[in-house]
């Protein structure tokens, strides 16, 4: 059992600014982000489709704007909608924290839109090319969460390897402990909590990094190195965040003001499980019209 190590979430001092860790594992996924997309750039076949580094800068600005707004939007519409609209001037208040993958992915989905119209190339083109360019800015995120001590896991025995103890959830383990008296028992905490005052949890930020990071990584990269029809590797993204998010949320404590939703499911699953069923069925979609274009091409018009 582990203790987390309550990292300063502020990096560095210059000056009377403060640089904090979170502000820098952003700034680290849009770098990643960049030389992933550098490197698609070194494939022929995406060099055939004429994207250049210019393209890549341009998408950086783009997906920020996206994200940003997006990630605020979707976190006060789906996560706290009724206490922004009792306090709007809150939602502005960014550096309190809160933001939303899916509301940030909703953000992108937009701006690209809004690019590929200026660039003249469809959606999918466009989400095809960033899709592997995703999943270790994801990573860096998840990274800054266990940094600040946030978005821990779910209660779990203290003879798991991998329990940690979160000194910020302080508050949260003694309201636990108090309302389940039975699993308290079940799973032996009384002389954890006796001695630490905190319960052993999931570092789920942990399993974040490794699922919707690492592993999404490797099979977003592995699977676009190929020719692949439009839409594919879009859809093999939301197949496989979807996945990763919604397995990863059996270990994550539901957020408190939420709770778990309807079939004991929380929120960051419901809100996965459209992403998967919208990247079957465009997976399906994509290579079936993939598989017609050469009859449709023989059976054109000659000009």
């Amino acid at each position: 059992m582990f203790i987390h190590p309550q990292f300063d979430p502020v990096a560095l001092h210059i000056g009377p600014l403060a640089v904090r860790w979170y502000g820098l594992m952003y700034l680290a996924a849009f770098i990643l982000a960049i030389v992933v997309g550098r490197l698609r750039l070194r494939l022929p076949h995406v060099a055939a489709q004429g994207w250049t580094a210019k393209d890549i800068d341009d998408l950086l600005f783009f997906g920020v704007i996206g994200v940003i707004f997006g990630g605020r939007i979707g976190y006060v519409l789906f996560y706290k909608a009724d206490w922004y609209l009792a306090h709007p001037l809150d939602i502005f208040k960014v550096w309190e924290g809160g933001m939303s993958f899916h509301g940030g992915f909703l953000g992108v989905i937009i701006a690209m839109m809004v690019f590929a119209r200026q660039r003249g190339r469809t959606w999918m083109q466009v989400t095809d090319f960033i899709a592997p360019m995703v999943p270790l800015g994801l990573a860096c995120g998840r990274l800054g969460n266990f940094i600040n001590g946030e978005l821990w896991g779910r209660v779990t025995s203290p003879d798991a390897p991998w329990a940690m103890l979160f000194p910020s959830a302080a508050q949260d383990d003694r309201a636990w402990y108090l309302s389940h008296p039975a699993q308290v028992a079940a799973m032996h905490l009384q002389d954890v909590f006796a001695r630490y005052q905190l319960l052993p949890r999931h570092p789920s930020e942990l399993y974040e990094i490794a699922l919707e990071g690492i592993a999404l990584f490797l099979v977003m990269w592995f699977f676009s190195k190929k020719p692949r029809p439009v839409a594919a590797v879009s859809a093999v993204f939301l197949i496989g965040y979807g996945l990763a998010r919604f397995i990863v949320e059996f270990a994550r404590e539901p957020d408190d003001f939420l709770g778990l939703l309807t079939f004991g499911m929380s929120m960051g699953q419901w809100l996965s499980l459209p992403m998967i069923i919208a990247g079957v069925l465009l997976l399906i979609g994509s290579y079936r019209r993939a598989a017609r274009a050469p009859l449709n091409a023989s059976s054109a018009p000659n000009h």
